[in-house]
């Protein structure tokens, strides 16, 4: 078994040091030079996962293609707005047979395409699945047990994803509803936005565990219009993975939001967190799908305003706090 991983971030790493530690053929491409030279001089990540020693069998290059020769199986792990150009520059490289595995969570902002239909647009033939759920890879990095979901319509390639990664610190499940595991990884971190923002008003318990429900509500409201299956919104990759982006310190999206909570400019939060924060274009693409299905969505629609449009944020909570009287259940479980 031979796998190509494609990007040097955090997730990529961790999941690269995963399969070279079950004795996997693994190669991992860091497009960064530097961070290239780096990570083969001292075999440790430094910007992303500094605590973390990388296996000596892990086996790394800066050369895209020299990754992607003659791989059973390639992870895709670059931030979605990188997916379109990446799958460009794979166009006409790899076999049909060669099992893509996307890890990002996001939908394109100009199409309002989930990843896999980016991907099928470019490789048609290639089983495609979707690997998520509530892992960050600082701690699957240093072996705390985690779960995570192989999602495809494809049930053997999901299988062979599961048998993959599956190990006795990471335990995988599959699923058949790709729809609705890539609307809840991508569609959660809206929320973690949300939740990070009121960590950074001084707001508690209360109002947190309002948000996460509340915002359960109607990302499964915009699932279920979409076609996805609603048991798959309550499952690892629905409120598991809401539930760890919305309270982990890890959570760029959660940071992110905190500063901005904080009274920081939307630029100046996305800078000091220095990473790709997903939810700041996946809000976009989320009321522009909202638009479409006709599905009411007021957190996201609340939080479009303070990114896009500056609104303050204390009116915004209070504007959400007034809306009219409704039945809690209407349009979540049922309509």
């Amino acid at each position: 078994m031979r796998v190509g991983v494609i990007g040097g971030g955090s997730w990529g790493t961790a999941l690269a040091r995963e399969l070279a530690n079950k004795n996997i053929d693994t190669k991992i491409y860091i497009r960064n030079k530097d961070q290239y030279e780096t990570m083969k001089e001292y075999h440790i990540n430094k910007r992303y996962l500094a605590d973390v020693i990388l296996p000596e069998s892990l086996k790394l290059t800066n050369d895209l293609d020299e990754c992607i020769l003659d791989k059973d199986f390639l992870i895709l792990a670059v931030p979605t707005s990188s997916v379109r150009s990446l799958m460009e520059n794979l166009s006409g490289k790899i076999s049909k047979d060669v099992i893509l595995v996307n890890v990002a969570k996001g939908i394109e902002v100009k199409t309002l395409k989930r990843i896999s239909e980016i991907v099928s647009e470019f490789f048609p033939e290639n089983k495609f699945v979707a690997l998520s759920g509530p892992t960050h890879a600082e701690e699957v990095a240093i072996d705390f047990p985690s779960t995570i979901v192989a999602a495809s319509e494809n049930l053997e390639a999901a299988e062979k994803t599961q048998n993959l990664f599956m190990s006795d610190t990471l335990r995988v499940y599959t699923n058949d509803d790709l729809l609705g595991v890539e609307l809840a990884g991508a569609l959660k971190n809206i929320i973690a936005l949300a939740n990070g923002i009121l960590v950074g008003l001084g707001y508690g318990d209360n109002s947190r565990a309002a948000l996460m429900t509340r915002g359960l509500a109607e990302i499964t409201r915009l699932g279920k219009a979409m076609g996805a299956q609603e048991a798959t919104f309550l499952g690892l990759t629905g409120v598991g993975d809401l539930i760890v982006t919305c309270t982990s310190e890890h959570s760029r999206n959660r940071t992110c939001g905190k500063y901005i909570g904080q009274g920081m400019k939307v630029e100046e939060a996305i800078e000091k967190v220095g990473m790709v924060v997903e939810g700041i274009k996946t809000t976009a693409s989320t009321v522009e799908l909202a638009k479409k299905y006709k599905v009411d969505m007021p957190i996201a629609t609340a939080l479009y305003e303070v990114i896009y449009e500056g609104a303050d944020v204390k009116d915004i909570v209070t504007r959400l706090m007034s809306r009219s009287k409704k039945h809690e259940i209407d349009g979540y479980f049922r309509g």
